[in-house]
């Protein structure tokens, strides 16, 4: 039996609000950033939230050192850009601890907590009232 070369990867996720992304990063494997099956300004026409993505490995100066696959679900786009980026810091950190103050210190590693607020009963969102009549 054959083996297959295995490519060893570093894998995280990374979330906010109601997105969710699973990050592999390849170390001198793969090249380009692949979200979805697609690449990465097929996805993110906005050269904004591209940057977002792929400012962890910038910081660390390894942006061509990395191939990275990305499955992203939920939210809007720019979440998921933010969920991207923090799992890419994650697994920035699995690669090498030793990165792991640098990217905190730039708030890479920072969950956002922010979620949306649920809808009460009685009310018609999470705090609008039913419109009130007098007559």
């Amino acid at each position: 039996m054959e083996k297959k070369k295995q490519n060893k990867y570093y894998a995280a996720v990374g979330r906010r609000k109601t997105s969710s992304a699973q990050v592999r990063l390849y170390y001198k494997a793969k090249k380009g950033i692949i979200v979805n099956d697609k690449k990465l300004v097929e996805y993110f026409p906005e050269s904004e939230l591209q940057e977002e993505i792929i400012v962890p490995l910038r910081k660390i100066d390894k942006i061509e050192d990395f191939g990275v696959t990305i499955i992203v679900r939920g939210g809007g786009h720019h979440s998921q850009a933010i969920a991207i980026r923090h799992g890419v810091a994650r697994a920035l950190v699995k690669y090498d601890p030793k990165l792991k103050l640098q990217l905190k210190q730039e708030g890479y590693l920072t969950r956002d907590p922010r979620m949306r607020e649920r809808k009460k009963f009685g009310l018609k969102r999470a705090r609008r009232a039913p419109q009130w009549r007098k007559r």
